[in-house]
């Protein structure tokens, strides 16, 4: 017990060091004078980022209510003043998002996204390699369409079952494991392909937007992430099951659950047929009409039909909503427009790294390398947060296409497969107790390995024929 203890006693004692250490700097950096190229304003917006990072990455309170903390001391210390501060409120990534959420939120309401994974997952009940691929490809074909968390949340029941019809041992099973780690992975890796399978895309296409006014679309995106993720689907796929071999040859019963759990949910309903229908049309116009209309515009109005076409009520589905990502975009996206609006970041850019030593290739090979460890240690929204203004520092130093940065550290930063803490899903297949993170160290560090090499050959070969 006393050595259970201990090692807590000691990452608290870490954690809060670090802490006092991380705020002490913030505070400082805002009471010394500025140095000679870098303005008064720009020295308060280094340290309250400063602050912020060390709450976001330590978490001792909430991501959304360090974002607020942003916003008052941005107000306060008339760095941005109060209107323009509150105005990132009603930016356009928070309104498409909730848009996002809401349908989320009706699918799973309807029953709709249960069916559509146990269908799925009924396709590919004939072996224990192939109910494997089922589960990762169906969490990563859903993750194009829906919050990645959401379609780990909605399928691990279904898995969990799965695991208790065949009688698999908690902690000793490799087929176990790998059904929920192929949960896990697919979730994540899907959750890169669009707009649609986090938060993270969003918002660093709003800082784009409110850096330098320029978009990347929602069909780009897909364009340019999507064909990482399919083929990070496939290696995923082989490594899982190098390292998780069945231990068991029949999934008969697993094949009885799933066909009785189809039949039990029955016809499908009016109000899936609508959902149905009413996300592809969504999609279609994101894809058709997204920079004509606005992609946020296309969500909310999505989102308002959720109602006119009486599908779900607002308290059936505003619990889908996550209050706590929206409230954190609007401090995250100020504090990015105040250290570029003040020059901050191009300061703290040219401090850190001398563009003239490195090429742009190597500085996309360091900012995604990093952005692969932080997102193991962190949220993936916070390292979005943390390091997309970081990286804007070098656009006009290196003269580099800031769509590009964006995309070197959005698509990394939601590539996590190592720890509980890193994303949502993983912690989801944590939670099931049939593994642990050391059953599962190697082959997800030869995951995160891979798909850096992945990314970085798609960024050399693939992404200057699209863009």
């Amino acid at each position: 017990m006393l050595k259970n203890r201990l090692p807590q006693n000691k990452t608290k004692l870490i954690k809060t060091s670090l802490l006092f250490v991380g705020l002490t700097v913030g505070i400082l950096t805002i009471l010394l004078s500025p140095p000679a190229d870098l303005s008064p304003a720009g020295m308060d917006a280094l340290g309250i980022a400063i602050i912020c990072v060390t709450l976001w990455v330590l978490a001792p309170i909430p991501l959304a209510a360090t974002s607020l903390i942003a916003m008052v001391l941005l107000s306060a210390m008339k760095i941005l003043d109060s209107e323009t501060v509150f105005a990132f409120f009603g930016n356009s990534a928070v309104f498409f998002l909730l848009g996002v959420f809401i349908l989320a939120g009706a699918m799973i309401h309807t029953g709709l996204s249960k069916r559509l994974s146990l269908f799925f997952l009924s396709k590919f009940d004939k072996s224990p390699r192939a109910v494997l691929f089922g589960i990762l490809f169906t969490s990563s074909f859903l993750s194009f369409f829906m919050p990645s968390h959401a379609v780990a949340a909605m399928m691990f029941p279904v898995i969990l079952e799965v695991a208790q019809s065949l009688e698999l041992k908690k902690g000793a099973s490799p087929f176990a494991t790998g059904m929920f780690v192929s949960l896990a992975w697919g979730s994540v890796i899907g959750g890169t392909a669009t707009f649609l399978g986090g938060a993270r895309a969003p918002l660093a296409v709003e800082f784009l937007k409110t850096t330098f006014q320029k978009e990347i679309s929602f069909t780009s995106w897909a364009l340019s992430a999507a064909p990482i993720s399919i083929v990070l689907t496939f290696v995923a796929f082989f490594i899982i099951t190098s390292f998780f071999k069945p231990e068991i040859n029949d999934v008969g019963r697993a094949r009885i659950l799933l066909q009785q759990e189809l039949v039990r949910i029955g016809k499908i309903s009016k109000n899936e047929l609508k959902i149905g229908l009413l996300v592809l049309i969504t999609v279609l116009f994101w894809i058709f009409g997204g920079n004509e209309i606005g992609l946020a515009v296309i969500s909310l109005a999505a989102a308002v039909m959720v109602f006119v076409l009486d599908i779900a009520e607002w308290l059936e589905v505003s619990d889908y909503v996550n209050w706590g990502v929206i409230v954190m975009y609007g401090g995250a996206i100020a504090l990015g427009k105040a250290l570029s609006q003040t020059h901050a970041i191009d300061w703290l850019a040219r401090q850190l790294i001398n563009s003239a030593t490195i090429s742009p290739f190597l500085l996309i090979l360091l900012l995604a390398v990093l952005t692969k460890v932080i997102t193991e240690l962190i949220s993936n929204a916070a390292a979005v947060v943390v390091l997309i203004p970081f990286s804007f520092g070098f656009v006009s130093t290196m003269n580099i296409a800031p769509e590009i940065l964006v995309l070197a550290i959005t698509i990394p930063a939601g590539l996590a497969f190592c720890l509980p803490i890193g994303t949502p899903p993983n912690a989801i297949a944590f939670s099931s107790g049939y593994f642990s993170v050391k059953n599962i160290l190697k082959p997800a560090l030869l995951l995160s390995f891979v798909s850096l090499v992945i990314f970085l050959l798609f960024v050399k070969f693939y992404l200057p024929l699209i863009m």
